[in-house]
This record gives structure tokens, sequence and C-alpha cells, in this order.
């Protein structure tokens, strides 16, 4: 779980002077990759975090800045409390070692007034949470799970897959784990999970590819320059992909979907050019022209 995984970070930023990445992706069974990510969302979230390269490179709290259990309140800590409190019912007792840090934190969090005053609902339906119980367990004792999955459009498949972890985003769900019918990685919303099945297969952790190896497995890399007018949703839905660069904002990012870059892409319209790759700028102009003739030939019907 993301949240668990940046209060664990930044409690091993607190307790050591600097920790390495590989380090902190042993310790918390992610990639090296996901720990850059992370450390970026705890930047975001207020707390600087310096990154150190070479052979004794990683990160450290900035020189001066002092993270106490004084830089949090109670009522701040108790909407984490909270939320962690919330996931326990469909995930076990997964959240409780984060729930005893936060304690040792502030201790106050111990007591039930200071978190009456917190009630989050995570919004998920019985059936959902049902279905993330029994995932949790799959992933905790590497078990294969069959389901049935319905894609976006409807289509129904039937998917054998090894779960690897379960994540809680924008007040969804999903699981991540490798689709033996796609042979990849691959990202499930649970809502779209029709039918699941544990069975009693276990499964071996697969090696994790090198960033250039997902990128050949699956997605579209992308390099999109926008117009400094477009910056502030650009910079929304590219956190830690932006670069300035004069008058234009460069971003580096890669697409899982073709029809999903193919939307955000037109939705920028004059704002964004493509740099590469050229395959992807024909997409588009094809998926311009195809809606271009779509209302050319309903005005024709009118």
């Amino acid at each position: 779980m993301r949240l668990d995984r940046l209060l664990g970070i930044t409690l091993e930023l607190m307790a050591q002077q600097r920790v390495s990445a590989p380090e902190l992706a042993a310790k918390f069974e992610v990639s090296v990759r996901t720990i850059y990510r992370d450390v970026d969302l705890i930047n975001q979230a207020g707390i600087p975090v310096a990154s150190f390269a070479g052979a004794d490179g990683g990160f450290e709290l900035m020189n001066g800045y002092l993270l106490t259990r004084q830089y949090f309140s109670v009522e701040d800590l108790s909407v984490i409390y909270t939320l962690l409190k919330a996931l326990e019912g469909a995930m076990g007792n997964a959240a409780a070692a984060a729930m005893r840090k936060l304690i040792s934190l502030h201790p106050a969090l111990a007591g039930e007034g200071a978190r009456e005053a917190v009630i989050l609902s995570m919004g998920t339906a019985e059936r959902e949470r049902d279905i993330v119980q029994h995932l949790f367990q799959a992933v905790r004792q590497s078990r294969v799970v069959e389901l049935a999955y319905a894609s976006l459009s409807g289509t129904l498949t039937e998917r054998s897959v090894e779960p690897v972890n379960l994540l809680w985003e924008r007040g969804v769900w999903y699981l991540e784990g490798y689709c033996r019918l796609r042979r990849a990685r691959r990202y499930f919303r649970i809502s779209r999970i029709i039918r699941l099945e544990l069975t009693e297969s276990r499964f071996a952790d697969r090696p994790v590819l090198r960033e250039t190896e997902q990128e050949e497995a699956q997605g579209i890399r992308a390099h999109l320059r926008f117009a400094l007018s477009a910056r502030t949703r650009v910079l929304e839905q590219f956190p830690g992909e932006c670069a300035y660069l004069g008058d234009w904002l460069d971003v580096h990012t890669t697409f899982y979907k073709k029809e999903y870059a193919l939307s955000v892409i037109a939705s920028y319209g004059t704002d964004v050019r493509i740099v590469s790759p050229a395959e992807l700028r024909d997409e588009v102009i094809a998926h311009i022209e195809a809606i271009r003739q779509h209302y050319a030939n309903k005005e024709e019907g009118d």
C-alpha cells in the first residue's frame, strides 16, 4: 500500500542520516524506480528530501530540517491514522505496523477522542471489499488468481494473474500483477473484476525488468512539448516528468494505452507538440482527422 510505504520511507529518513534507493527498494520490496517516485511524492508533500549521487549517494532530509512529531498536528495524523484504520478492514492487520509508528510519533492518537473528529469512508462497495480481501491474501501467499475481467468497452476476458500489489489511487482500487494471457505486467481495476477465484497454484517472483525493457514490453514512450499557457494543467497531469525549456514545457512520459494517449494529447489542442515518436504523431493526426470526418458526415446528413 503506497500510503504505508510513504510513511515508512519518511520514518527511515528520520532514523538514518542517509539511505540509498536500493536499500529502500529492498526494505519495502519494490523497484528502485518506484522509490524515486515515492521520494518525489514526499517532496511534494512538503518534506524536503535531498538526493546525492555517487557510490555513497542516497537520500536524506535537507540540512537544517528536522522532522519531529511536532511537524504534524494530532488532526493531521488522525487523518492518516483513520485512513489506515479503514484499510485494516479490507487488508487484515497489514496496516497495524504503520498505525503503531504513528502512535509513536503522537501518543495522543491512542485516545479514541482524538480520532472521533475525523471520519473517513473508503467509498468501496461491499463486493469490492470482499475482492480486495481475497486478493490481499493471494498477494501475501503468492497464489495465482483466475478472474473474469471487463475492459472499459465491456469486453469480458478470462485471465490468469500472478498478483503483486494492491494499489489505492484516487479513490479506486487496482491490482498490479503479471497477466499470463498478455505475458506482461498489467493493472486491473477492481471494480471491473466480475469473478475471482484463488487457486492453490503458487508462483515465484519474476525479475523486475529494467526501465528500458519495461518500455519495450509495454507502453509508448513519448516526448511532448507544451506551451507555457498550459503549464498548470501539465504540471498536475505529469508530476515529476516536466522540465522548463525556454518558452516551452518539456515532458517525457509513458502512455500504456494508445487510446488514452490520443485523447490526452488531442485535448491540449495547439498547446502541445509531439517531438517523438513520429508514429504517435501520425496516430494523433489520423485521430483528429477521423473526428473531423465524423462531424463533416453528420452535417451532410442533416
